[in-house]
């Protein structure tokens, strides 16, 4: 599991809507039930693209505004890994690391699978839709966004600042364990033979 680095994207939004959980409070019988608001459209959001391990996160990437992950964008993507581990993580070359990433047309294309291949990455099977086999979409986004909900961001700017100080704080935490859970939530897949699982 020391191997494997997850590759995953998401939107980061100006406001998300606290979880029930967060917002829920002891209420007294015939109490009015809170009100609940409906989100409107805002254009303070990034797509952002996050690289994490067993050890934490290791890389961000904020895909600029009006862009689409691509193959060539993802293939850049990967150049950048490559230089970041090169730098910073020369544990990570003498051995073969084990890319998880998922089904995206971008992730699969012939010069994303070259490109991985000439720096003798394998890349782990994934099959599509499925949420419970992604460490980024079990632990890591939720874990992120967790502090962040019911706070409004007015700009970019204060956005792109909160994500940075959670990853930071998650990387200062041993809150991140979804690659080492990786082989236990394998076999929970298994045994429900690929349906979804509650609070995996």
């Amino acid at each position: 599991m020391q191997k494997v680095v997850a590759i995953d994207e998401t939107w980061i939004r100006d406001f998300k809507p606290e979880l029930k959980s967060q917002s829920s409070e002891w209420r007294g019988k015939g109490s009015p039930r809170p009100k609940k608001f409906k989100r409107a459209q805002s254009n303070v959001k990034q797509m952002m693209v996050l690289t994490y391990d067993c050890k934490g996160v290791i890389m961000t990437d904020r895909v600029p505004s009006g862009m689409t992950v691509t193959a060539a964008y993802y293939r850049q993507f990967v150049q950048k890994l490559r230089r970041k581990t090169h730098a910073n993580g020369p544990d990570l070359l003498g051995n073969v690391v084990l890319i998880l990433h998922d089904n995206a047309g971008p992730k699969l294309g012939k010069d994303v699978r070259e490109l991985l291949d000439g720096y003798s990455r394998e890349v782990l099977p994934h099959p599509p839709y499925n949420p419970d086999m992604c460490p980024p979409d079990f632990d890591l986004f939720p874990e992120m966004k967790m502090d962040m909900r019911g706070v409004r961001f007015s700009t970019l700017e204060d956005l792109s600042a909160s994500v940075t100080r959670h990853v930071r704080q998650l990387n200062c935490s041993s809150d991140l364990m979804g690659i080492m859970d990786l082989p236990k939530c394998w076999d929970a897949v298994i045994r429900q033979k690929g349906d979804y699982i509650q609070g995996l």
